[in-house]
Protein backbone atom coordinates (compact mmCIF):
# COMPACT_ATOMS: atom_id res chain seq x y z
CA UNK A 1 0.00 0.00 0.00
CA UNK A 2 1.30 3.46 -0.93
CA UNK A 3 -0.53 4.92 1.94
CA UNK A 4 2.17 8.16 3.02
CA UNK A 5 0.34 9.78 6.20
CA UNK A 6 -2.07 8.61 8.86
CA UNK A 7 -3.75 11.39 11.33
CA UNK A 8 -5.96 9.54 13.50
CA UNK A 9 -5.64 12.20 16.58
CA UNK A 10 -7.93 13.22 19.22
CA UNK A 11 -10.23 10.17 18.08
CA UNK A 12 -10.33 8.45 21.61
CA UNK A 13 -8.71 5.45 20.36
CA UNK A 14 -8.11 2.91 22.88
CA UNK A 15 -5.88 -0.36 22.69
CA UNK A 16 -2.66 -0.90 21.63
CA UNK A 17 -0.82 0.11 18.33
CA UNK A 18 -1.90 -3.05 15.64
CA UNK A 19 1.11 -4.53 14.23
CA UNK A 20 -0.43 -4.64 11.34
CA UNK A 21 0.10 -0.85 11.43
CA UNK A 22 3.98 -1.28 11.03
CA UNK A 23 3.34 -2.87 7.55
CA UNK A 24 2.87 0.72 5.69
CA UNK A 25 6.48 0.79 4.73
CA UNK A 26 5.66 3.88 2.44
CA UNK A 27 4.02 5.86 5.78
CA UNK A 28 5.69 8.92 6.30
CA UNK A 29 3.38 11.44 8.70
CA UNK A 30 2.24 9.43 11.66
CA UNK A 31 -0.05 11.08 14.29
CA UNK A 32 -1.31 8.74 16.95
CA UNK A 33 -1.88 12.02 19.79
CA UNK A 34 -4.71 12.96 22.33
CA UNK A 35 -6.06 9.14 22.30
CA UNK A 36 -6.38 6.75 24.77
CA UNK A 37 -4.12 4.48 23.15
CA UNK A 38 -1.87 2.31 25.99
CA UNK A 39 0.54 -0.64 26.01
CA UNK A 40 4.45 -0.86 24.14
CA UNK A 41 4.94 0.91 21.00
CA UNK A 42 5.67 -2.72 19.14
CA UNK A 43 9.24 -3.47 18.55
CA UNK A 44 8.09 -4.05 14.97
CA UNK A 45 7.68 -0.28 14.51
CA UNK A 46 11.02 0.24 13.18
CA UNK A 47 9.87 -1.16 9.82
CA UNK A 48 8.43 2.15 9.11
CA UNK A 49 11.63 3.04 7.38
CA UNK A 50 10.16 5.97 5.41
CA UNK A 51 8.81 7.56 8.69
CA UNK A 52 9.59 11.25 9.26
CA UNK A 53 7.37 12.55 11.28
CA UNK A 54 5.65 10.59 14.43
CA UNK A 55 3.20 11.87 17.08
CA UNK A 56 2.47 9.49 19.85
CA UNK A 57 2.23 12.26 22.85
CA UNK A 58 -1.23 12.66 25.17
CA UNK A 59 -1.80 9.01 25.08
CA UNK A 60 -0.91 5.63 28.03
CA UNK A 61 1.53 4.00 26.49
CA UNK A 62 3.93 2.15 28.48
CA UNK A 63 7.66 0.31 28.38
CA UNK A 64 11.02 1.19 26.77
CA UNK A 65 11.32 3.41 23.70
CA UNK A 66 11.75 0.47 21.44
CA UNK A 67 15.80 0.16 19.71
CA UNK A 68 14.35 -0.47 16.20
CA UNK A 69 13.61 3.47 16.12
CA UNK A 70 17.36 3.26 15.24
CA UNK A 71 16.37 1.90 12.04
CA UNK A 72 14.43 4.86 10.71
CA UNK A 73 17.51 7.42 9.49
CA UNK A 74 15.48 10.27 8.26
CA UNK A 75 13.32 10.67 11.35
CA UNK A 76 12.88 14.27 11.84
CA UNK A 77 9.79 14.93 14.84
CA UNK A 78 9.74 12.35 17.47
CA UNK A 79 6.94 13.52 20.33
CA UNK A 80 6.39 10.93 22.96
CA UNK A 81 5.48 13.52 25.41
CA UNK A 82 2.93 12.65 28.22
CA UNK A 83 2.76 9.17 28.26
CA UNK A 84 3.78 6.70 30.69
CA UNK A 85 7.46 5.38 28.85
CA UNK A 86 9.60 4.06 31.44
CA UNK A 87 13.30 3.08 31.72
CA UNK A 88 15.95 4.67 30.44
CA UNK A 89 16.61 7.35 27.22
CA UNK A 90 18.22 5.53 24.67
CA UNK A 91 21.78 6.90 23.50
CA UNK A 92 20.98 5.77 19.92
CA UNK A 93 18.61 8.92 19.23
CA UNK A 94 21.58 11.46 19.55
CA UNK A 95 22.56 9.29 15.80
CA UNK A 96 19.39 10.13 14.47
CA UNK A 97 21.34 12.95 11.88
CA UNK A 98 18.33 14.41 10.36
CA UNK A 99 16.03 14.59 14.32
CA UNK A 100 15.13 17.98 14.29
CA UNK A 101 12.23 18.20 17.27
CA UNK A 102 12.09 15.35 20.19
CA UNK A 103 9.83 15.55 22.89
CA UNK A 104 10.30 12.96 26.13
CA UNK A 105 8.63 15.46 28.83
CA UNK A 106 5.70 13.83 30.87
CA UNK A 107 6.98 10.50 31.20
CA UNK A 108 8.60 8.11 33.76
CA UNK A 109 12.05 8.11 32.11
CA UNK A 110 15.05 7.73 34.91
CA UNK A 111 18.82 7.25 35.16
CA UNK A 112 21.21 10.04 32.92
CA UNK A 113 19.99 11.58 29.90
CA UNK A 114 22.75 10.05 27.83
CA UNK A 115 22.80 12.91 25.54
CA UNK A 116 25.65 15.89 25.03
CA UNK A 117 25.42 19.96 24.27
CA UNK A 118 26.33 19.33 20.27
CA UNK A 119 23.26 16.97 19.83
CA UNK A 120 20.83 19.12 21.93
CA UNK A 121 21.75 22.14 19.93
CA UNK A 122 21.18 20.31 16.53
CA UNK A 123 17.89 20.21 17.61
CA UNK A 124 15.34 23.02 16.79
CA UNK A 125 12.77 21.70 20.15
CA UNK A 126 13.87 19.77 22.79
CA UNK A 127 11.47 18.70 25.91
CA UNK A 128 12.50 17.00 28.66
CA UNK A 129 11.04 17.66 32.00
CA UNK A 130 8.40 16.18 34.49
CA UNK A 131 10.47 13.10 34.33
CA UNK A 132 11.40 12.79 38.08
CA UNK A 133 13.88 10.04 38.21
CA UNK A 134 15.63 11.89 35.04
CA UNK A 135 18.53 13.34 35.56
CA UNK A 136 21.78 14.96 33.39
CA UNK A 137 25.88 14.56 33.79
CA UNK A 138 27.16 18.11 34.63
CA UNK A 139 30.51 17.11 33.16
CA UNK A 140 28.54 16.94 29.70
CA UNK A 141 25.91 19.41 29.74
CA UNK A 142 25.68 22.64 31.61
CA UNK A 143 23.45 23.65 34.51
CA UNK A 144 23.17 26.57 33.02
CA UNK A 145 21.15 24.65 30.19
CA UNK A 146 17.48 25.34 30.82
CA UNK A 147 16.52 21.13 30.70
CA UNK A 148 14.12 20.76 32.99
CA UNK A 149 15.77 18.43 35.23
CA UNK A 150 18.39 17.80 38.36
CA UNK A 151 21.64 17.06 37.63
CA UNK A 152 23.11 13.76 38.89
CA UNK A 153 25.00 13.07 41.80
CA UNK A 154 28.11 10.36 41.66
CA UNK A 155 25.11 7.43 41.93
CA UNK A 156 23.42 8.99 38.87
CA UNK A 157 20.64 9.88 40.80
CA UNK A 158 18.78 13.58 40.65
CA UNK A 159 20.73 15.58 43.05
CA UNK A 160 17.64 17.41 43.76
CA UNK A 161 13.98 17.87 43.39
CA UNK A 162 13.81 18.27 39.71
CA UNK A 163 13.04 22.46 39.12
CA UNK A 164 8.83 23.81 39.65
CA UNK A 165 6.64 24.41 36.30
CA UNK A 166 7.75 27.86 36.44
CA UNK A 167 11.10 26.85 36.13
CA UNK A 168 10.68 24.20 33.53
CA UNK A 169 8.31 26.43 31.16
CA UNK A 170 11.71 27.46 28.94
CA UNK A 171 11.86 23.14 28.68
CA UNK A 172 8.56 24.41 25.95
CA UNK A 173 10.14 26.39 24.10
CA UNK A 174 12.43 26.12 20.78
CA UNK A 175 16.42 24.63 21.54
CA UNK A 176 17.94 27.40 20.28
CA UNK A 177 21.54 28.79 20.96
CA UNK A 178 20.22 31.15 23.22
CA UNK A 179 18.46 28.53 25.38
CA UNK A 180 20.38 25.81 25.42
CA UNK A 181 24.15 27.71 25.62
CA UNK A 182 25.38 29.29 28.56
CA UNK A 183 24.13 32.28 29.41
CA UNK A 184 26.41 35.00 30.29
CA UNK A 185 27.43 35.74 34.10
CA UNK A 186 26.43 39.45 33.77
CA UNK A 187 22.94 38.90 32.91
CA UNK A 188 22.13 37.22 36.42
CA UNK A 189 23.87 39.69 37.97
CA UNK A 190 22.83 42.73 36.73
CA UNK A 191 19.68 41.97 37.89
CA UNK A 192 20.96 42.18 41.42
CA UNK A 193 22.52 45.89 40.91
CA UNK A 194 18.78 47.14 39.52
CA UNK A 195 17.41 47.57 42.71
CA UNK A 196 20.60 49.13 44.76
CA UNK A 197 20.66 51.40 42.15
CA UNK A 198 16.92 52.81 41.96
CA UNK A 199 17.63 53.38 45.78
CA UNK A 200 20.43 55.47 46.00
CA UNK A 201 19.04 57.46 42.78
CA UNK A 202 15.80 57.94 44.89
CA UNK A 203 17.64 59.19 48.16
CA UNK A 204 19.85 61.47 46.06
CA UNK A 205 17.00 63.26 44.68
CA UNK A 206 15.47 63.35 47.82
CA UNK A 207 18.30 65.23 49.51
CA UNK A 208 18.53 67.30 46.66
CA UNK A 209 14.73 68.12 46.79
CA UNK A 210 14.86 69.29 50.69
CA UNK A 211 18.38 71.19 50.15
CA UNK A 212 16.42 73.10 47.19
CA UNK A 213 13.64 73.60 49.31
CA UNK A 214 15.85 74.90 52.22
CA UNK A 215 17.19 77.00 49.97
CA UNK A 216 14.39 78.04 48.84
CA UNK A 217 13.53 79.16 52.20
CA UNK A 218 15.89 81.49 52.96
CA UNK A 219 15.93 83.16 50.28
CA UNK A 220 12.33 83.96 50.51
CA UNK A 221 12.54 84.81 54.05
CA UNK A 222 15.13 87.46 53.45
CA UNK A 223 13.20 88.44 50.69
CA UNK A 224 10.18 89.16 52.65
CA UNK A 225 12.49 92.04 55.19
Amino acid sequence: MNLSAIDLSKNHLKGNIPTSLTTLENLVHLNLSSNLLDGEVPETFGDLASLENVSLSSNAFSGSIPDSLRAIPGLVHLDLGSNRFNGTVPQFLSKLRSLKYLNLEKNDFHGVLPFNASFIKQLVVFKVGGNDNLCYNHSTLSSKMKLGISQCDKHGMPMSPPPSKDDSSSDDSTASEDDYSEDDDGESSSGGHHGPNKVVLGVAVGLASIVFLIVFLVCLSKCCR
